[in-house]
């Protein structure tokens, strides 16, 4: 379960003169079992979001209390180091989560299909490369509670269906947090949505709520 309390994010201009509140006071419960789509305009505060769920970073007020294994934010950004290889990337996050090093490298090396770059620094490789390396690390090793930010819709549609079917099998016992602009993509995974807006998230039961409000608030320009 992960539980915001009274939770404000607020990034100041380092320069003075303004600054951008992500979130206030927000109270919240992420329950396991219910997958969320998170939606909002760019700028609105998705992967802060995810961020603060995830521990990277830290809230501005209030506290967010946190139970069970939780996956890094994955996107395009990968959270995976470029000046390592792919391969050392594999070995050292399954270091950190106490798994046999050979066996994630072999689920890696089949799932991420990136072939001879796996041996090549992770900064040689294109967004899409780099993100499905971290996707295929990250189901290599079972969490209870996946955040992800578009990386699904990552390559071809074989790859697409590979990461489908593996998701499938993974959120049968874990729950997903989603950010994403695609409609049809939340409505395959997700079933509540939340909008983020000035600051705040407005949750509804049912995805197809979320996302008319959302797809309304882009409209109107708000």
């Amino acid at each position: 379960m992960i539980v915001f309390d009274n939770v404000s994010k607020v990034f100041k201009n380092p320069r003075g003169g303004g600054r951008k509140v992500v979130l206030e006071n927000f109270t919240a419960t992420f329950r396991p079992g219910f997958n969320i789509g998170i939606l909002g305009r760019n700028g609105a505060g998705k992967s802060t979001l995810m961020n603060l769920i995830s521990g990277i970073d830290t809230p501005t007020g209030g506290r967010i209390y946190r139970e069970g294994k939780i996956s890094w934010p994955l996107g395009f950004k990968g959270g995976v180091h470029g000046r390592l290889t792919g391969a050392q990337n594999t070995r050292f996050i399954a270091d950190i989560y106490g798994k046999d090093r050979q066996e994630v490298l072999e689920f890696v090396k089949d799932f991420s299909e990136l072939g001879s770059y796996l041996d090549m620094p992770v900064r040689t490789y294109s967004a899409g490369m780099r993100a499905r390396l971290a996707f295929g690390i990250c189901m290599a090793i079972e969490f209870e509670y996946y955040l992800i930010d578009e990386v699904i819709a990552v390559g071809d549609s074989t790859f697409k269906r590979k990461s489908k079917k593996v998701f499938d099998e993974r959120r049968e016992h874990a729950t997903l947090l989603l950010v994403s602009h695609s409609s049809s993509l939340l409505r395959a995974f997700c079933h509540i949505g939340g909008v983020m807006k000035d600051g705040k998230i407005t949750f509804y039961d049912d995805i197809e709520d979320a996302i008319a409000v959302h797809e309304d608030n882009l409209a109107r320009g708000r």
